[in-house]
């Protein structure tokens, strides 16, 4: 695989609001952009709790992974960005959940808001091997 960086769409996630890719991918390193709880059709969420935000951000996050052709277990590090630090043991859960077994490298950043009133943001690195 070439390590000329490519950019990755997949509409398993919602598309780049800006001037970014959903995610880059250079050999087999794959830098997936923040991920907020927007669904693929831009309609919100139908509520504003932190564990339907929280479960978004990280759908949105595996899909992009997945269309790259990653898993979970190719996650080498995760940064989350979570409005309330009175939310972190709620995305610990959220969080194991939905990554199972996978236990890459993580940072937990608790901030005052971020953009349009969301609650997490959720961006990775994963290392994902050559399928040649």
């Amino acid at each position: 695989m070439s390590n000329k960086p490519r950019a990755i769409l997949t509409g398993n996630a919602p598309a780049p609001a800006g001037h970014y890719s959903q995610a880059t991918r250079s050999g087999s390193n794959l830098y997936i952009s923040g991920q907020l709880p927007i669904r693929t059709d831009k309609v919100p969420l139908p509520d504003r709790k932190f564990e339907t935000q929280a479960r978004q951000a990280i759908a949105n996050m595996l899909a992009i992974l997945e269309a790259a052709g990653g898993k979970a277990e190719d996650l080498c590090r995760v940064t989350a960005y979570i409005v309330g630090v009175e939310n972190w043991p709620e995305f610990n859960r959220i969080y194991s959940d939905m990554l199972g077994g996978a236990k890459p490298a993580r940072t937990v950043v608790p901030v005052p808001e971020l953009h349009y009133g969301h609650l997490v943001e959720i961006d990775a690195i994963a290392a994902i091997p050559d399928q040649d």
